[in-house]
């Protein structure tokens, strides 16, 4: 099987509807499928952190902006 790179929500649903797929069809044992499942969840917290980290940064950087922006202007 193919390696897959899982960057995004996205990815990691697809991953997961497939590893489903997969348990089901009996290509996958259903203990692996679960501690990939596992494995997937730590992930997806993972990356919802990252993006939220990044959009707080987004906000204070564009504060920050308007804050400099507001005293130049005076």
């Amino acid at each position: 099987m193919a390696r897959k790179r899982l960057k995004t929500m996205e990815d990691c649903r697809r991953y997961m509807a497939g590893l489903v797929n997969r348990t089901e069809d009996g290509l996958v044992e259903p203990q692996v499928a679960g501690k990939l499942g596992y494995l997937i969840n730590i992930l997806i917290s993972a990356i919802k952190d990252s993006d939220l980290e990044q959009r707080v940064q987004n906000l204070e950087n564009s504060y920050n902006n308007q804050k400099r922006g507001g005293k130049n202007g005076k």
